[in-house]
């Protein structure tokens, strides 16, 4: 850590809040104020940068200015005992005349020139209020209880198991959801299976009724011209000779 005297005014200066439930974004402002007559430059810096997302992690605060940073804490499992686990670090220096590339001017810096802040982090739950007034040492003020009975206090155990409890029983009911989901998609599956087995069986008894209506050879569907003519009797073509055969009679004699 730098002995030089922090520059900028940090606020918060002690501890970045973070108000649960943590199942979604949870974001906390962190204000950098520059008192001075110069221009300072800034970089925030994390002990756990997977689980944070810090926005704008550097930058240049001119004199007499101020900057908003936003630290959004990332979806994860809430655990009490790691309320106090992870910091922040706000490194500053003096910035030069001519700033042309901030990185180069951090790479080739003086560190007896950077001055330094520290920030914890604290995870509270508005349902829970009662285990974020846990002090370093885990447990609370005695609660006297009446009849005489011996005093208790709560541990940090006792708040584990809890939040263990709660987190089993919200896992219990995401699988029931899902599997109540899982068991709807097969019945519309299985719906759809059926249909197609029935539009398919359709299909086939349509060619089949098809094919045996079809004629069984190209040409008897063809109707003969002669066909619809009236058949004549033999008789008349006996008649038809003799006939013949008297007027030729005739015609020799």
């Amino acid at each position: 850590m730098s002995d030089k005297i922090q520059i900028l005014q940090l606020e918060p200066s002690v501890e970045l809040a973070f108000t649960g439930p943590f199942t979604e974004i949870v974001t906390s402002n962190l204000k950098l104020s520059n008192p001075s007559d110069k221009k300072v430059c800034f970089k925030v810096k994390t002990t756990a940068p997977r689980q944070y997302c810090v926005r704008p992690n550097s930058g240049l605060i001119p004199p007499k200015s101020d900057v908003t940073v936003q630290v959004m804490l990332q979806p994860f499992e809430y655990d009490p005992n790691e309320r106090n686990k992870h910091k922040f670090m706000v490194q500053s220096m003096f910035a030069p005349e001519e700033v042309a590339d901030l990185e180069s001017v951090w790479r080739d810096v003086d560190p007896a020139k950077l001055m330094d802040s520290k920030l914890r982090c604290m995870f509270q739950l508005p349902d829970h209020e009662g285990q974020n007034d846990l002090d370093s040492t885990g447990t609370t003020a005695r609660e006297a209880i009446p009849g005489g009975q011996r005093n208790i206090r709560s541990t940090p155990d006792n708040a584990k198991q809890s939040n263990v409890a709660v987190g089993a029983d919200t896992d219990a009911r995401k699988l029931q959801d899902e599997c109540k989901k899982l068991q709807n998609e097969i019945s519309q599956l299985r719906s759809e299976n059926t249909l197609m087995k029935e539009d398919g069986l359709r299909q086939r008894m349509k060619a089949t009724t098809a094919e045996t209506k079809a004629p069984s050879s190209p040409g008897s569907g063809v109707v003969s011209p002669t066909g619809n003519l009236p058949k004549i009797p033999s008789i008349l073509y006996y008649i038809i000779a003799i006939i013949i055969g008297l007027v030729i009679g005739k015609l020799v004699l």
